[in-house]
């Protein structure tokens, strides 16, 4: 018990540092509302799954420097994009439109919450850590360990995305988005830059 209060604990405090995922939760739920944003909420929990998985099935290829380095690679690209993308963006708070909602869908959410959650090194890096602190669980208890993890996750972004789509939340907000989505689409340009950055001055 002891164990699973320690690893459910740096868990959860390691989810309330806010992220790439808490930016795209956020800017999806406000612009589109937390019914739109939860398919990036699934997609998130489903690559924080896979990494699950992986780290406490000993795929010690999630870590080796190869495949970290491609996915620091192709990571830094995507925020770099995606921050670009918040840069450029009209932002106003309301009532999603079809039109909106035609060009947002749920299914694409998804594969943006999936594409942020598995171009992240840290997240690998953070469950093989705690896959460490587990090396004597047997597969059942790694399950359940998995399963809470997961959910944990989904229900921690699902909580966000309809505290932040309340009418109160986005009254608030309604002056402050544009300034928030640029704040956060610099911040992930810069993040992205400096993967890169990183990445080659490391090959050399």
């Amino acid at each position: 018990m002891e164990q699973f209060l320690a690893v459910a604990v740096a868990h959860f405090l390691a989810l309330l540092i806010p992220g790439v995922d808490f930016f795209l939760i956020a800017r999806t739920t406000l612009t589109s509302g937390w019914r739109s944003a939860s398919g990036v909420c699934v997609g998130i929990a489903c690559a924080n799954g896979v990494f699950v998985a992986a780290a406490f099935c000993g795929l010690a290829a999630i870590t080796s420097p190869a495949v970290l380095q491609v996915v620091q690679g192709v990571g830094g690209g995507f925020l770099v994009v995606m921050g670009v993308t918040f840069l450029r963006a009209r932002v106003d708070v309301g009532v999603a439109s079809p039109a909106r909602l035609a060009r947002t869908t749920w299914t694409r959410n998804l594969g943006l919450g999936l594409a942020s959650g598995l171009l992240n090194p840290k997240n690998a890096l953070f469950y093989v850590s705690l896959a460490a602190v587990l090396t004597g669980a047997g597969p059942a208890v790694l399950t359940l360990y998995g399963v809470w993890m997961v959910a944990v996750v989904l229900a921690w972004d699902l909580f966000v995305a309809v505290a932040l789509g309340s009418e109160r939340a986005r009254t608030r907000l309604a002056r402050v988005l544009p300034w928030l989505t640029k704040v956060a689409g610099a911040v992930l340009v810069l993040l992205g830059i400096g993967m890169i950055v990183t990445l080659v001055a490391a090959a050399r």
